[in-house]
């Protein structure tokens, strides 16, 4: 009964259930309608922004695009293109600042992608603020014309970079378990996509059950799971790339919740045994296997510091299910969550400044944060049911299912104000999310120098 409560939100969720050069799949879009951000706790002004159709190949669909990504971040309101006055706007010259300061637009991005003798296209681009009438940002990417779905993030990247000053997190994808049938004949499928929702791909055929997807930060093409079978369960490598999967073992008692650490070499996951259910980590390399926690309490969902240094995990020793830390060889295990309710899917930042979290208390359950230490504890959303928060690549954001009383389960995602609370892009059932590191480091010199650049 303890492993039941203490896993009782994945369980229910579970068993109800790169370079520019890579190939692109059909673009299926799973949205068609507007992007909706609800902001449901105090007053936020998001910056009014003009992002002007590009020129060229696919050049409207790639402005779309951009507006959706930053629409979508809840720091940006895309200004409607039928309300910009200039027009013929090209790379070779400034806007006429009176004529967006006139619509209130505070920034202006345009481009243009140009056609390359070798088949590839260049897609370039300029953001201007109108108001103190400077550059912010120039920047010219080469890609074949298939990629101009992924040039689109890499370009609202580096605008949220230089608007907000933190870093980017639409060149990414999300890992999730897709969910299809009726509540008594439920199929579970891997599932990948963009982080947008768009190029959904199926990664298993439906005939096991799938928890617990997670990527390898270290490198965004791996990947691990569990899958479920009439008698059995493996925790298993994915290669995205080569599509190659592999086993990391059989074990001796049931299998949960792998997570890699954030330097790709260990794997730390849940084993029940004999009735008992503890910590181990494997050293992938040479598949060796240490046991970190022996308490008699149900200890599972361990998640790495960025460092790798520590692990936060779940355990109910105490009698109810809290958040404990403990360092990497297992010893220093002590409790940091202090509220009452009850404390699953515990997920480190990738800052290392906070530990995400699920929590159930007072009929609903809610996806909060906290620090290493258990201080400032605040919850971010609450509803009937939610669970396993997983962090954006700049740690600004988390994505987590929801699921109604109707046992329609959704993926949805939070900004840490709380305030910017949307659903995902992706319009099917889903469950237990996984947002991978950005595909492509961003560049580092974004071509604002020159005479006519901002100074800050």
């Amino acid at each position: 009964m303890r492993l039941k409560r203490i896993l009782a939100s994945a369980a229910i969720m579970a068993m109800a259930t790169n370079a520019f050069g890579a190939g692109v799949q059909a673009q299926t879009p799973p949205r068609q309608d507007p992007v909706e951000v609800e902001i449901d706790q105090g007053v936020l002004r998001p910056l009014q922004i003009a992002v002007v159709n590009f020129a060229g190949q696919n050049g409207s669909d790639l402005s779309g695009v951009i507006r959706a990504d930053l629409r979508r971040s809840g720091y940006f309101e895309p200004l409607d293109p039928n309300s910009f006055v200039e027009t013929g706007l090209t790379l070779a010259n400034a806007p006429n600042f009176p004529q967006w300061t006139s619509i209130g637009a505070q920034a202006v991005l345009y481009g243009s992608v140009t056609p390359r003798p070798d088949g590839r296209n260049d897609f370039g681009f300029r953001l201007y603020d109108p108001y103190r009438q400077c550059q912010l940002v120039a920047y010219r990417f080469t890609a074949t014309p298939e990629q101009w779905r992924r040039i689109g993030h890499k370009i609202a990247d580096l605008v949220y970079q230089r608007m907000t000053g933190e870093a980017g997190l639409f060149d990414s994808r999300v890992l999730f378990v897709s969910e299809s049938g009726t509540q008594l004949n439920r199929v579970s499928r891997l599932t990948i996509s963009d982080q947008d929702g768009f190029n959904p791909e199926y990664l298993t055929e439906g005939d096991e059950v799938i928890m617990s997807p997670r990527f390898s930060l270290n490198d965004p093409n791996e990947i691990t799971y569990v899958a479920l079978g009439k008698d059995y369960s493996r925790i298993y490598l994915y290669n995205l790339q080569t599509r190659r999967r592999e086993s990391l073992g059989e074990f001796d008692g049931q299998v949960l919740a792998p997570r890699f650490s954030n330097d790709g070499t260990k794997m730390a996951f849940s084993i029940i045994r004999g009735g008992n259910t503890d910590v181990y980590v494997m050293d992938l390399s040479s598949r060796q296997v240490r046991r970190l926690t022996t308490d008699p309490g149900i200890d599972t969902s361990p998640s790495f510091s960025p460092d790798n240094s520590q692990i936060v995990f779940t355990s109910d020793r105490s009698g109810s299910a809290r958040l404990y830390v403990m360092r990497a060889d297992g010893s220093g295990q002590r409790a940091i969550s202090r509220g009452g309710g009850l404390y699953t899917a515990p997920n480190w930042s990738p800052r290392g400044d906070l530990i995400a979290f699920t929590k159930q208390g007072g009929g609903r359950f809610s996806t909060g944060v906290m620090s290493p230490d258990g201080s400032g504890e605040r919850s971010l959303s609450s509803s009937y049911f939610e669970e396993g928060p997983s962090w954006a690549p700049n740690g600004r954001y988390l994505m987590f299912a929801r699921q109604n009383q109707s046992g329609d389960t959704r993926l949805w995602t939070v900004d840490l104000s709380g305030r910017v609370v949307s659903q995902s892009g992706y319009t099917g059932r889903g469950s237990s999310p996984a947002w991978s590191p950005l595909l492509d480091q961003q560049p580092t010199n974004l071509g604002g120098g020159g005479a006519d650049a901002c100074s800050t």
